[in-house]
């Protein structure tokens, strides 16, 4: 079988933060390291070779990089300095731009302005809601006087239209996710032979315990139970806070200054997300760990957005509680030109998109290792006694 053969793949991988590959001479010290390694996954130094011939389709067919976490044992031990923790880093970046069928997260790795643009687009587009309609936002607030007395949310933000235009961004999340979910699992299984219906629907449980738990962290040498449990908590915050505002939207967003029950689950999102960030921010800043010693503008948004995502949330309840009215409805805005941003573009297309790939890349090798054991029907039977 002919492999193509891409030299341009060095100076690509370049772009998305792999610009160490050349001092690498393959020595192999990375992977004997690497605690997660096994003889169907020997990297990372199978993966960087692949880099250095320009083997562009092998990169593509690989979950590699998906099964580094980054502890940095590699990184920490290489004679060549050439930082395979990076490298793989760099790999995750280059393969979410090659599952990405818009060309949107190659836009953003290669060109960070392409990134700050699309989030302040998207930003602009959420102003203008509130405030070009006649029926929504400022201007319907304008045909209520009473409504800039006390908190009235249901007249600058009806929960019947804030619902809907929640259930279309998911709608198109899950569209945009499943679809560069699909292009992966093409890629990968692309090469492998006929794989049978039952090897996919018997690893079903890889896919949910991992895209539960990240529980394979665990499993680095270095102890990354911090890293682990600040991660699983973080998720954990996010997906209560993503719940409360898409599908339990009606009763969390109260139209008044009262108290409900729902702000519980919003303040421990909140205390969460807020606590994490400020210690992922502190992290990078000291760069103590390999995971935190190369942050670019997309790592950094990361946090960012997170941060003032929680904390315009938590102005936002505090000007509802003391019913002043205009703040609420400012923080209101501010909020969601913040949240929904970070939903629409950093989601699909940038850092947040490993909370889909690499669950799925732990699925998928479960399911190649599955079709690779013989089947029982191969097997032979002892002979029957005489």
């Amino acid at each position: 079988m002919s492999v193509r053969v891409d030299p341009g793949v060095v100076t690509e991988l370049a772009q998305y933060g792999g610009d160490t590959v050349a001092k690498c001479f393959n020595c192999g010290n990375c992977t004997a390291a690497c605690s997660l390694t096994n003889q169907d996954s020997v990297f990372p130094r199978r993966y960087i070779r692949y880099i250095q011939m320009g083997l562009k389709g092998k990169m593509l067919e690989s979950v590699d990089p998906w099964l580094c976490y980054y502890c940095g044992d590699c990184s920490d031990t290489c004679p060549r300095e050439a930082e395979p923790g990076k490298l793989m880093m760099a790999g995750r970046r280059w393969l979410i731009s090659m599952y990405d069928w818009t060309g949107l997260s190659r836009l953003m790795y290669k060109w960070p302005g392409w990134e700050l643009g699309l989030l302040a687009a998207v930003a602009a587009v959420v102003l203008g809601l509130f405030t070009i309609p006649e029926d929504f936002g400022f201007r319907l607030l304008a045909q209520h006087p009473e409504a800039r007395q006390t908190v009235a949310l249901g007249y600058f933000a009806p929960k019947e239209i804030v619902h809907w235009g929640d259930i279309i961004m998911a709608a198109i999340l899950t569209v945009l996710l499943l679809s560069n979910a699909a292009r992966m699992t093409y890629y990968v299984m692309r090469s492998s032979p006929t794989v049978p219906l039952t090897a996919y629907l018997l690893e079903l449980k890889e896919l949910i315990l991992h895209g539960l738990t990240q529980k394979r962290w665990q499993e680095c040498k270095t102890d990354n139970t911090k890293h682990w449990l600040r991660h699983l908590a973080l998720v954990s915050a996010y997906g209560t806070m993503f719940a409360l505002v898409v599908v339990f939207l009606y009763w969390f967003q109260v139209e008044d200054a009262s108290f409900h029950w729902t702000s519980l689950l919003g303040y421990y999102a909140t205390l969460i997300l807020l606590g994490a960030t400020l210690w992922i921010a502190r992290d990078r800043l000291e760069k103590r760990d390999q995971i935190h010693k190369h942050s670019d503008l997309a790592d950094w948004l990361f946090v960012a957005l997170l941060f003032l995502t929680s904390l315009t949330g938590i102005l936002l309840h505090l000007f509802r509680l003391l019913d002043q009215p205009m703040p609420t409805y400012v923080m209101y805005l501010v909020h969601l030109m913040v949240a929904v941003p970070m939903l629409v573009i950093e989601v699909p297309f940038g850092k947040w998109a490993h909370l889909l790939y690499r669950p799925l890349a732990l699925y998928l090798a479960a399911v190649q290792a599955r079709a690779r054991q013989p089947h029982a029907s191969h097997v032979t039977a002892p002979p029957l006694p005489a």
